[in-house]
């Protein structure tokens, strides 16, 4: 069951690759990470690492079974939270970023728990299953305001049109 769900995440995400196959060939010949675009299959929340990770605590409190993919860069000290794609998304507070569509994400094989600078904190589970984006705003909010750090962390014009 295991490495069928192995077989499965490595699936879906070398599905974001230009060339899939090729993408699984770097895996396979042991490279730590290959560029996949972003905006077609996920979107990435890239926050301060402290955030993230007081994030993540409160969401897997919330909803233990139901997470996606969480992306951690060791040397950037920064966490990624994989969300479904959404082009009307801007997401505003310090430090955070949103990856979107022509943007571009180093990404581990999913089996690679610790990497050299990249690591799955969450790794995907071939499911696709993807983080609720109205879930993880009001938790990096709220991780904010319980560690000093940045409180002001939204999604102002997600889903309205613009």
């Amino acid at each position: 069951m295991q490495r069928t769900m192995g077989k499965q995440a490595v699936e879906w995400l070398a599905a974001a690759a230009a060339d899939p196959r090729a993408c699984k060939q770097q895996w396979d010949d042991g490279a730590d990470a290959v560029l996949l675009e972003a905006g077609r299959l996920w979107d990435v929340l890239s926050v301060p690492e402290h955030l993230g990770l007081s994030a993540l605590d409160l969401l897997r409190r919330a909803q233990p079974r139901a997470s996606g993919p969480v992306l951690v860069n060791c040397g950037a000290r920064r966490v990624g939270f994989f969300l479904p794609p959404d082009p009307a998304a801007e997401w505003v507070g310090p430090g955070v970023r949103h990856v979107g569509k022509g943007s571009w994400v180093a990404v581990p094989p999913p089996y690679l728990r610790a990497g050299w600078r990249l690591e799955w904190l969450l790794p995907p589970d071939g499911t696709g299953a993807l983080h609720d984006p109205e879930a993880v705003g009001p938790a990096l909010r709220e991780a904010g305001r319980a560690g000093g750090g940045p409180a002001r962390v939204s999604r102002p014009y997600a889903g309205r049109p613009r």
